[in-house]
């Protein structure tokens, strides 16, 4: 693995240097949050294997200001933590021959999926499976089989115990995954995620931001919610600009998520969010030559609607930075400059929050700008 010549700190304010002078020139704007947060993606999926306590802790630990679970649910309606209801890939099921005739296919938002869902499974068959890293040529398998797939009261109980030791606040902000799915399953979890929330001390008052790719229950949640549950606000994810939001796709709607971030539809997104959730890219894209290119006009409309930017997501990682901020030319090595580097272009353009894999890099990258 190349290495560079100059000792690593001088690596970093030669970098810093660098690109803080790039991100001058493409042009600042002063984001509209009080504060800038710092998410912590799946926990510190970087480090530990994505949506385990251990992630969410490590994430907590290293100065993460919300952590996320994404949510799915169980046959018997638990919602717990997991990116995606298949779980092949980010537990050892496989391993486990009395379930093995519960792999099956399902068609999941349009597209099919073959493996083992979580809606097949009670919370306490879920229970006996171990969490692996989704990533493991990446990121290693060193924490594989070590740690249970947690329900949203544990993750909540945790951060509560967290947030007494650490002496701050945490926030929790977790995403609906399927919403449409799930509801068309007789598993509909938006209800059930507000009634855990207000059965919970801790998620009364601490701040929640609640997430989805979908856009009718967010609407339906501001409905629930009001605008009275003040430590409670709403997040439209954007996904690419020629996508759909599945709930629109399956009523047969015609909006896409570019439609959504013009003006007109960053208005309407208003009317029931407080923030979106874009790629970072939509923020500012790459160039045809794979280095950071000139930022869009998505934050200053988002402002100019009163909508927060929190986007997704930052990793540590070469191959997942622009080119003018990697370290060598090997797409494995864990880069900690560049990502501060390349968060820190993205605060000059304003963002107001932002996810990423290793919060304790999102931390140095804000607190040390």
């Amino acid at each position: 693995m190349p290495q560079p010549s100059l000792p690593k700190r001088l690596c970093l304010a030669v970098l810093l240097i660098g690109f803080a002078g790039m991100s001058n020139a493409m042009g600042a704007e002063a984001p509209l949050a009080a504060r800038v947060l710092v998410i912590g993606h799946r926990g510190a999926s970087a480090l530990r294997p994505e949506h385990t306590l251990a992630s969410y802790g490590k994430a907590i630990a290293d100065g993460a200001d919300f952590i996320e679970p994404d949510l799915v649910m169980t046959r018997d309606g638990v919602p717990v933590a997991r990116h995606e209801n298949e779980i092949g890939g980010t537990t050892d099921v496989a391993r486990h021959p009395e379930f093995a005739a519960r792999k099956t296919t399902r068609t999941i938002d349009g597209q099919p999926v073959t493996g083992w869902f979580t809606e097949d499974f009670t919370l306490a068959e879920l229970k006996t499976l171990r969490a692996r890293e989704r990533l493991p040529e990446l990121r290693g398998t060193a924490y594989d089989g070590q740690f249970q797939i947690p329900t949203l009261d544990e993750i909540i109980d945790f951060v509560a115990a967290e947030s007494a030791t650490q002496g701050r606040v945490i926030g929790i902000i977790p995403e609906i995954k399927h919403g449409t799915y799930f509801q068309k399953a007789g598993l509909p979890m938006e209800d059930r995620v507000l009634a855990i929330l207000a059965a919970h001390a801790y998620t009364r008052t601490a701040p929640v931001e609640i997430q989805s790719f979908e856009i009718a229950n967010l609407k339906y949640l501001r409905g629930k919610l009001g605008r009275d549950h003040r430590n409670i606000r709403l997040l439209q994810l954007i996904d690419d600009v020629d996508q759909q939001p599945y709930d629109v796709a399956a009523a047969g709607g015609r909006l896409t998520y570019g439609g959504m971030t013009t003006p007109a539809g960053l208005h309407e997104i208003a009317g029931y969010a407080d923030a979106i959730g874009p790629n970072i890219r939509a923020i500012i894209p790459l160039a045809g030559d794979g280095t950071l290119g000139r930022p869009t006009p998505l934050v200053h409309d988002a402002h100019a609607a009163k909508l927060e930017l929190h986007p997704y997501t930052f990793r540590p990682e070469n191959q997942f930075q622009a080119k003018n901020f990697r370290q060598g030319s090997d797409p494995k090595t864990f880069n900690e400059a560049g990502s501060i580097a390349e968060i820190r272009a993205y605060l000059d353009a304003g963002i107001d929050a932002f996810f990423t894999d290793d919060p304790a890099i999102g931390r140095k990258a804000l607190d040390r700008r």
